[in-house]
């Protein structure tokens, strides 16, 4: 394990995502609203009726190369 997974079994919402992995160290989402455009974060998600984005189905950043992934986005300015 290294600091870029980290998988937390005894949290009461585990798993959160189906997966067989999943990796808790970005439990909620860094890209959920640092994008310019809300939708525009890389992830497999939908868009509910009442224009709220919905998650359940993004494990982008719960994967074991989801820390560079995210560090990636979060470092690009545009």
């Amino acid at each position: 394990m290294s600091y870029k997974y980290f998988e937390n079994r005894s949290c009461e919402f585990y798993p959160c995502h189906k997966a067989e992995e999943i990796n808790c160290l970005f439990c909620f989402c860094p890209l959920y609203y640092r994008t310019k455009n809300l939708y525009d974060c890389g992830g497999n998600f939908k868009v509910l009726s009442n224009g709220v984005k919905d998650c359940r189905d993004c494990n982008f950043i719960h994967t074991p190369e989801g820390y560079d992934n995210i560090i990636k986005k979060l470092k690009d300015k545009n």
